[in-house]
C-alpha cells in the first residue's frame, strides 16, 4: 500500500527511487528513513486449539489457512490446514488456496497540502486528513503523511512575564515592547497577534508574606508604585494591536513575593487551559515565559497546606487565577500534557543563573525552547526570533494519541525547509471493534483522523450450496471444510448417525483389536477424527496412528531438520539420506583439491572415516605411525643410486615411490640411513594421496666416512711418547727438587740451634796482602 501515494517525487524539492518495493524519498538533501521493524523476522505460527479458519487467523500474525478441499489426509485434524505461508505451500497448497488477510489501508480524504494562507479558507498542512487502517493483529501496516507549514500562516504569542521585584527593570523595557514584537513577527507572518500576562505566587505563606499590609504592598518601603500580591493573572488576549499592547503593558507595576522558586507552572498551565479568554486562534501558538528564578511544582503547595491537586481546568475569574490558593501547583508531566493538547509551544526567556534549570525542563516538554535573558530583557526581541527559527528548522515527529488503545510507532525524516515526510507504524495486538484516532506533529492543530477496523475474519467466497458433492451432498463446503447437515458427520459427511449398531462402530475404529483409535481420538460413526496434540503435533491415519513427530533426531532436530517426518519415517529431501536425514549425499566436505579423504579413508555423512592412525578432517596425517624412512630405505637406495638389494627389481618394488635427485636438500630436519657400505643416504619424504604412495627427493652425494692417515697415527704415537717421557722426566725432577727443599729448610732449623763461642783462635792469622809496582823506583 505504500506504493499507492503518487505525485511525490514530482514535487520540485523531492526526489524519489524506489528499492525493494518501497518508495525512498529524499528531501532537502536527507534521506526519508523507513520505520526500523521491530517485529520477528521469523515467521512461526504458534498453534493452538484450532478448529476453524476464524480460530487460525486469530492466532498468530503469520498463521494462514489452507481451503484447498481433500487437503488433510485421513482422520487428520482441521487444525493442519493452519501453519504459515510458506508451509502451506510446501505441503501443496496453491497460493488462490491460502487465506491470509493482511494489514492494508485508504485514504478517505486526501487534499492536497496548501500553499498560502488566505483570510476566508482553511489552509492544508497535512496530507492525507483521514484514512481507514484495516489491520490484522500483530501485523503492522505502514503510512505516510506529509507535513508543509503554509507561507503567511497566522503566529499567536503570549507574553507571560514573572513581575516579583527582581524583574524590575526588565518590566520597564517589556513596557515598550510591542512594536519590536509585531515587526519581527511580521517578518514571519503577516497575521500576527500579541498578548500579555503575568504571574508572582501564591498568596499564601510561606511562598508571600500575608500581612494585609505586605499583601498590598509586597514591594520594599522605598518603592512607590507596586501592586498587590497575587498568583497569575492575564491582562491582554491576543491583538494585533502593537499600541493597544504597549498602553496596556505600560499601566503594569511591579509585585513581590518571600521565597525565590515562583508560581510560573500555575500561570502556564492557566494560559494553556483558558483559551476561549486567552484568545487562542487556528494558529502557531507561543507562549514566551519570561523569569529569572526558578518553579515550585506539584508538591510544594503541601508548604502552605495546599493539598487539593492541580485538576488542569481553567479558573480564571475576571482575569484572575481563583483557585490559586486552593489548588496546588501542577506537574511537569500534567503541564507537558496541557501544552501538547493545545498545541502551545513554549519559549523560556530566562537569565544565566537559572539557564540550565530549564534546559532540563526543556527535554521533559516537547517543542520547547529556552532563551537566555540579558540582565535588563533588552534582548527579549532577538532572543524570540532566534528561538522561533530553531523551532521551526528542526521540526520534531511527535504525535498525539487521542486514543491509546492501539500500540503507535512512529519514524520521522528530520528535517525540511519546505516539506516533511512523516511515516507511521500502525499494530493492533488484538481484535476489537471500530475506532479512532488522532495523530499528527506537534504544535500544530492539524491532525489525521485514523479509523481502525481489524481483520479477524475469513473471507474465503465459497459456493452457498448447502449441498455441495464436494461434501457428500450432505453439507457446504466453508474454507476447505464441510460444515454437514443435521444427522451426518464426517470429513465429508459421508456417515449417517444411525445406520450401524454403537459396538460395530466402536470396533471399525480399532486396529488389531486395540484401543479406540490408539486413544488419540474419537471414533465418530465408525470413523476416527483424530485429536491435535498437545505440543502442536498433527496425529492422522485410519486409527490415529501416525502423527508428525515420532521421528528420529539429530542433532535434537527432528530429521535433522532437513526431511520431513511422515508416520514414524523420515521422508528426507534431496540430498539427503539416512534413518534420521543425517547424511548428506556429498563429499564437499570429505574433499581437499580433486581428493577424498587424502585416498586413505571413505566419505560416509560427508564426513571422513580415516584408517586406523590417521586424523580427520582429510585423514592427512598420522602422528603415531612410524616414519616412513626406513620403510622406503631400500626404494630410495635402488632409485637413486641404482644399488642395494632392491637393484633388480626396482621399479616393480618402488612403483608407488616417486623420486628425484637433487644436489643438496633444504628439508632440516631430512632421512638419514646408513648403506651396508658404511655410507649415509639423505633424503626427504613426503606422503601423497593413497596408501604408500611417496613423494622422495634424495640428495646426491651420499655421506661416506673417510680412511684411516697412518702417517697422523704414526707421528701421533711418536709424540705422545716423547711428551709421556718428557713429562716423566719433569716429575722425576720435581719430586727431587722438592726433597732437596726440604733438606735445606731442616738444615736451616738445625744451624739456629746451634750455639757457637766468639773466641779468637790463637792459631789463626789475618792473612797479608802486598802490592808492589814494578815500574816504582822508590824515588
Amino acid at each position: 500500500m505504500l506504493d499507492s501515494f503518487t505525485g511525490l517525487s514530482r514535487h520540485e524539492e523531492r526526489s524519489g527511487s524506489r528499492r525493494d518495493g518501497f518508495e525512498t524519498l529524499l528531501g532537502c538533501g536527507r534521506d526519508s528513513a523507513a520505520p526500523r521493524d521491530t517485529f520477528l523476522s521469523k515467521e512461526e505460527c504458534p498453534k493452538t486449539v484450532v478448529t476453524s479458519c476464524k480460530d487460525c487467523i486469530r492466532t498468530g500474525p503469520f498463521c494462514a489457512w489452507c481451503k484447498k478441499l481433500n487437503f488433510t489426509k485421513q482422520g487428520e485434524p482441521d487444525a493442519t490446514r493452519c501453519d504459515t505461508t510458506e508451509a502451506l505451500r510446501s505441503r501443496g497448497c496453491e497460493n488462490d488456496d491460502i487465506v491470509s488477510p493482511a494489514s492494508s489501508y485508504t485514504k478517505l480524504s486526501d487534499r492536497p497540502l496548501s500553499r498560502g494562507s488566505g483570510q476566508n479558507e482553511d489552509p492544508v498542512q497535512l496530507q492525507p486528513q483521514a484514512v481507514r487502517l484495516n489491520l490484522r493483529p500483530g501485523k503492522p501496516v505502514s503510512l505516510r503523511f506529509r507535513f508543509r507549514r503554509v507561507e503567511d500562516y497566522p503566529v499567536d504569542l503570549y507574553y507571560l512575564m514573572d513581575l516579583s521585584y527582581s524583574m524590575k527593570d526588565d518590566l520597564e523595557n517589556v513596557k515598550s515592547l510591542g512594536k519590536d514584537l509585531m515587526k519581527a513577527l511580521g517578518q514571519i507572518t503577516k497575521r500576527a497577534r500579541i498578548g500579555f500576562g503575568s504571574f508572582v505566587d501564591k498568596v499564601a505563606l510561606p511562598f508571600t508574606n500575608t500581612n494585609p499590609a505586605k499583601v498590598q504592598k509586597p514591594c520594599p518601603e522605598d518603592e512607590r508604585v507596586c501592586q498587590p500580591a497575587f498568583g497569575y493573572q492575564h491582562v491582554l488576549s491576543l491583538t494585533d494591536q502593537a499600541e493597544e499592547f504597549n498602553q496596556i503593558v505600560s499601566m503594569q507595576s511591579i509585585s513581590g513575593n518571600l521565597d525565590s522558586p515562583e508560581g510560573g507552572l500555575d500561570a502556564i498551565m492557566q494560559a494553556a487551559v483558558c483559551g476561549n479568554k486567552i484568545g487562542w486562534g487556528d494558529s502557531t501558538r507561543l507562549l514566551v515565559f519570561a523569569t529569572d528564578d526558578g518553579f515550585h511544582m506539584a508538591g510544594d503547595g503541601k508548604l502552605a497546606a495546599i493539598l487539593e491537586p492541580n485538576d488542569g481546568q481553567c479558573h480564571l475569574d475576571k482575569s484572575i487565577y481563583s483557585k490559586s490558593s486552593e489548588m496546588d501547583y501542577p506537574s511537569v508531566g500534567q503541564l507537558a500534557q496541557k501544552l501538547a493538547e493545545n498545541n502551545i509551544q513554549p519559549i523560556f526567556a530566562v537569565t544565566q543563573n537559572v539557564a540550565p534549570v530549564y534546559q532540563k525542563l526543556k527535554e521533559m516538554i516537547p517543542k520547547s525552547e529556552v532563551g537566555v535573558l540579558s540582565k535588563n530583557s533588552d534582548n527579549v526581541v532577538r532572543l524570540i526570533e532566534t528561538a522561533y527559527k530553531v523551532k521551526s528548522a528542526p521540526l520534531s515527529a511527535l504525535f498525539m494519541l487521542v486514543k491509546r488503545d492501539l500500540p503507535a510507532e512512529w519514524g520521522l525524516l528530520s528535517l525540511l525547509s519546505v516539506q516533511v515526510e512523516f511515516v507511521v507504524t500502525v499494530t493492533a495486538d488484538k481484535c476489537t471493534k471500530e475506532q479512532s484516532f488522532q495523530i499528527g506533529p506537534l504544535g500544530f492543530r492539524e491532525k489525521m483522523n485514523i479509523t481502525v477496523v481489524t481483520e479477524c475474519e475469513c473471507v474465503c467466497r465459497d459456493p452457498l450450496n448447502k449441498n455441495d458433492p464436494a461434501c457428500g451432498g450432505q453439507g457446504q463446503v466453508t474454507c476447505g471444510t464441510c460444515v454437514c447437515n443435521k444427522d451426518f458427520v464426517g470429513q465429508r459427511c459421508e456417515c449417517r448417525m444411525g445406520d450401524k449398531n454403537e459396538r460395530d462402530l466402536r470396533e471399525a475404529c480399532r486396529f488389531n483389536n486395540g484401543s479406540v483409535c490408539s486413544n488419540l481420538g474419537d471414533c465418530v460413526c465408525g470413523l476416527c477424527q483424530c485429536h491435535a496434540g498437545e505440543d502442536g503435533r498433527n496425529i492422522y491415519g485410519r486409527f490415529c496412528e501416525c502423527d508428525d513427530r515420532s521421528c528420529p533426531l539429530h542433532h535434537n532436530r527432528l530429521c535433522g531438520g532437513n526431511g520431513k517426518c511422515d508416520c514414524g519415517k523420515c521422508l528426507c529431501h534431496q540430498g539427503y539420506d539416512g534413518e534420521a536425514c543425517d547424511c548428506k549425499k556429498s563429499d564437499e566436505a570429505c574433499r581437499k583439491g580433486t581428493s577424498v579423504c587424502s585416498g586413505r579413508g571413505n566419505c560416509t555423512c560427508n564426513i571422513c572415516h580415516c584408517l586406523p592412525g590417521y586424523k580427520r578432517p582429510f585423514c592427512e596425517e598420522c602422528p603415531g605411525c612410524p616414519s616412513p624412512c626406513g620403510k622406503i630405505a631400500s626404494c630410495v637406495e635402488c632409485l637413486g643410486f641404482n644399488s642395494g638389494p632392491l637393484k633388480e627389481n626396482c621399479n616393480s618394488m618402488c612403483s608407488k615411490v616417486k623420486h628425484k635427485v637433487v644436489e643438496a636438500l633444504t628439508d632440516k630436519k631430512p632421512c638419514r640411513w646408513k648403506r651396508s657400505d658404511n655410507c649415509w643416504m639423505i633424503y626427504s619424504v613426503k606422503e601423497l594421496d593413497g596408501i604408500d604412495n611417496y613423494d622422495v627427493t634424495i640428495q646426491k652425494k651420499l655421506e661416506c666416512p673417510k680412511p684411516p692417515d697412518l702417517a697422523a697415527i704414526i707421528g701421533g704415537s711418536f709424540a705422545g711418547v716423547a711428551l709421556i717421557g718428557l713429562l716423566l722426566l719433569l716429575i722425576l725432577k720435581g719430586i727431587i727438587h722438592m726433597k732437596d727443599l726440604k733438606e735445606f729448610r731442616r738444615f736451616e732449623n738445625e744451624k739456629k740451634k746451634a750455639k757457637w763461642t766468639n773466641a779468637d783462635n790463637p792459631l789463626f792469622k789475618t792473612a797479608t796482602t802486598t802490592v808492589q809496582n814494578p815500574n816504582f823506583s822508590g824515588d
